[in-house]
């Protein structure tokens, strides 16, 4: 099977969405599919690589406004490109209008991974033909049963599959090695208290929800570590000196993919203190949750909610609500039984819902039956 992929950015880009495409990619080009995945460079040229057995197609990109990326190159290469199955990640106005335009490919799947939240101006102009590109498709995929009740996939009902996300979990199942753990506290010295660690693992941007975990942080005698970079480093650097708990804050920036699993182990328990819904899964909880350790994150009415199951695998708390957050989080460092209860159920849960392999049996098995109609 030819399968084309389409979506904004692509490794070594980080973010869920585009960690997702990769995983997916090299999954099925690991089973013989043949796999191409079509994106805008971050550069003003277009490239084309083979990366694990994924041929990589970065179109060149003039600019960015409102996080799309402006590409004329990526229009040309998709109508260049053939395909038994075109599958689109949305939001991405530019390379969901080329598949309408050119139908690169025999049937089109839509992972429908959040709405369009904060670029209103971008979805005034760009929602009549998104509805036409949500029409056109022979299949919609949501992550979680949340994502369900959008207001725009409600036309749909007859088209949605519900196929929830998936991770290689081997490498945070197993506990980590004393070399692996020796190397991962030298590297990151600043991680070393004898405090309780509260972890968080993402882009810094506005819907993470880091400044509402910093106002938290006072009430909390433990130290946070933070993996990731993005666009509110700075501010929230800043306030976190201005509530005076920067001391107790360990900023890791990027972190390589090889000392993750060790920063997991190490930790207590996961936080993901998301305020927006375009935080609409967070896999980086079940990454957390493959590793045996709790998890809280917020309601925001998205899958965040349905990874964490409260009080069964961590613990659910309002969004933007600095007192609950701490509250939830004091009440798991309180009860070291009941985190290690928690982390148990929660590693079980990773391994029957959220594995790789089940991912992929489960679009396989899409795939299969669009083409075969």
């Amino acid at each position: 099977m030819n399968i084309l992929h389409i979506y904004k950015d692509y490794y070594p880009v980080l973010g869920g969405i585009e960690n997702h495409v990769r995983i997916l990619a090299e999954a099925q080009a690991a089973r013989g599919q043949a796999v191409t995945v079509l994106v805008a460079n971050p550069a003003r040229h277009t490239t084309s690589e083979t990366l694990n057995g994924v041929r990589v197609i970065k179109a060149a990109r003039w600019a960015t406004v409102a996080s799309t990326p402006i590409s004329p190159a990526l229009f040309w290469q998709a109508a260049r490109l053939k395909a038994d199955v075109a599958h689109l990640h949305f939001p991405h106005p530019p390379g969901e209008v080329a598949n309408w335009l050119f139908h690169p490919a025999r049937r089109t799947v839509i992972s429908y991974h959040s709405d369009v939240v904060r670029q209103a101006s971008v979805l005034r102009f760009y929602k009549p033909l998104m509805k036409q590109v949500l029409k056109r498709a022979d299949a919609i995929i949501y992550g979680s049963p949340p994502m369900k009740n959008s207001v725009y996939l409600q036309p749909h009902q007859n088209k949605l599959h519900l196929i929830p996300y998936g991770l290689p979990l081997d490498r945070f199942l197993p506990e980590p090695t004393d070399a692996e753990v020796k190397r991962v506290k030298a590297r990151y010295p600043s991680a070393g208290t004898a405090l309780p660690k509260l972890l968080f693992v993402g882009r810094l941007r506005y819907y993470k929800g880091l400044n509402v975990l910093i106002d938290a942080l006072s009430a909390i005698q433990a130290q946070l570590l933070i993996v990731g970079v993005g666009p509110m480093e700075t501010e929230w650097q800043a306030q976190a000196r201005a509530r005076g708990v920067a001391d107790r804050i360990a900023w890791l920036g990027e972190v390589p993919d090889a000392d993750l699993p060790a920063l997991y182990h190490l930790s207590d328990m996961f936080v993901l203190p998301a305020t927006h819904p375009s935080e609409a899964f967070g896999l980086v909880q079940v990454e957390a949750m493959a590793s045996g350790i709790p998890t809280i994150c917020t309601e925001l009415g998205t899958g965040t909610s349905w990874v964490t199951q409260h009080e069964a695998t961590g613990l659910v708390v309002p969004p933007n609500d600095p007192r609950a957050l701490s509250e939830g989080i004091n009440r798991l460092l309180a009860d070291p039984n009941w985190r290690r209860a928690l982390g148990t159920a929660a590693r079980q849960r990773a391994q029957s819902e959220f594995a790789v392999e089940r991912l992929i049996d489960r679009v396989d098995t899409l795939y299969q039956t669009l083409i075969s109609h």
